[in-house]
């Protein structure tokens, strides 16, 4: 279904974990191509370097970065911030090519405001002393996006709706409510003491736009969730911050997507078409 283009003055898409069973691409791309941005910013964990197959790695992945490569070449300037899933690309920070730039962390000036940009697997004491039991944490998730589905295969069977494990399991066990409260407070507190008047982050895939405060002061956090369970996004426009939710935009899940999303393209057709786009420039 061909449409216009909603105008998006900044989207903040974080956590989408291409390469892995539970990445949405398809529904990805059908929300990328329902919004006309002037920036993205891709907060980390796009690509899951740590679970990367050669032997899993469809066209509608694919497509997901052809996309992002095309807004380019119109003029959306895209800046990619290295999650710990994909943190092999913070040694590239400072990198700029075009309309695209890799940074650890950004502070966007919207209307006087300021907006802080980063992961936020800073905060994460696993990552940061037990990378080998986050990265074995990363495989069981992925194992139980898997077993979700089957499950999800049989409650659409039976006429029921959609039901998620993993967040289930989040919402239920009190060390993990616990872990999001400390992550966001954490943030926030750090983000007041530095007089931001917002702080964005990803990587805990919690959706979130709620004020904090502290004796210092206040903040507004924002977390842009994930494109596995919540597929969400942070969305600036008309001079205020928004969280943007796939399942409640019926128009973009209408949109079309080529046949090759389907696999009948295989990725180095669409790698050949990309490069003839973003780098040869050629139609």
């Amino acid at each position: 279904m061909k449409q216009n283009r909603r105008p998006v003055d900044v989207v903040i898409i974080s956590d989408i974990h291409l390469g892995t069973y539970g990445c949405q691409a398809s529904e990805l791309l059908r929300y990328l191509k329902s919004i006309n941005p002037r920036q993205i910013i891709l907060n980390g964990d796009i690509i899951d370097v740590w679970q990367f197959s050669k032997r899993y790695w469809p066209a509608s992945h694919m497509l997901v970065i052809k996309h992002l490569t095309s807004l380019m070449s119109k003029g959306t300037e895209v800046i990619y911030i290295p999650g710990n899933h994909d943190e092999m690309l913070r040694k590239f920070a400072g990198f700029c090519l075009g309309n695209f730039r890799i940074e650890n962390k950004v502070v966007l000036r919207l209307n006087g405001t300021r907006t802080w940009v980063f992961h936020g697997d800073v905060f994460d004491v696993t990552m940061k002393h037990s990378k080998w039991l986050a990265k074995l944490g990363a495989v069981g998730y992925d194992s139980l996006i898997l077993l979700n589905t089957f499950v999800n295969y049989l409650s659409r069977k039976a006429g029921r709706g959609k039901i998620s494990l993993s967040k289930r399991i989040k919402d239920n066990v009190k060390s993990a409510l616990k872990f999001i409260d400390d992550f966001e407070i954490t943030a926030a507190g750090i983000a007041i003491g530095n007089e931001y008047d917002y702080v964005a982050c990803g990587h805990i895939h919690k959706p979130q736009i709620r004020t904090i405060e502290d004796d210092k002061g206040s903040v507004v956090y924002l977390n842009s969730g994930d494109w596995i369970e919540n597929l969400t996004a942070l969305e600036y426009y008309d001079g205020d911050w928004q969280l943007y939710h796939y399942a409640q935009d019926p128009i973009a899940q209408m949109i079309d997507l080529p046949k090759r999303a389907r696999n009948d393209m295989n990725n180095q057709e669409i790698f050949r078409d990309l490069i003839n786009e973003f780098v040869l420039d050629q139609p």
